[in-house]
């Protein structure tokens, strides 16, 4: 059976024989066992946490010299380009 994703991709899925080879295999496997509902609930998820405050997503042209600047900062360059804006806004914002 295929099935089509929202971005437009077929995907095909497993058939009902593939899905039993597939669970016996897991099944077999020492190594491999399902989660107890007590044992789900324990999982951490994986990732970023959801930040409290979030940010706006914009397209905006700057100066190449200024991105470079920022860029060449390393990891985190658009956070200390943020927050740069934020003490110009506030020195004039009083």
């Amino acid at each position: 059976m295929r099935i089509k994703t929202k971005s437009g991709r077929w995907i095909e899925l497993n058939t009902d024989e593939e899905e039993a080879a597939i669970n016996a295999g897991i099944a077999a496997d020492p190594d491999t066992y399902e989660l107890t509902d007590e044992e789900f609930k324990q999982l951490r998820p994986v990732g970023r946490p959801k930040a409290d405050v979030t940010k706006e997503r914009i397209t905006i042209r700057l100066s190449a010299d200024v991105v470079e600047y920022f860029r060449s900062t390393g990891k985190g360059w658009q956070t200390r380009m943020d927050e740069a804006l934020r003490e110009y806004v506030s020195a004039r914002h009083s």
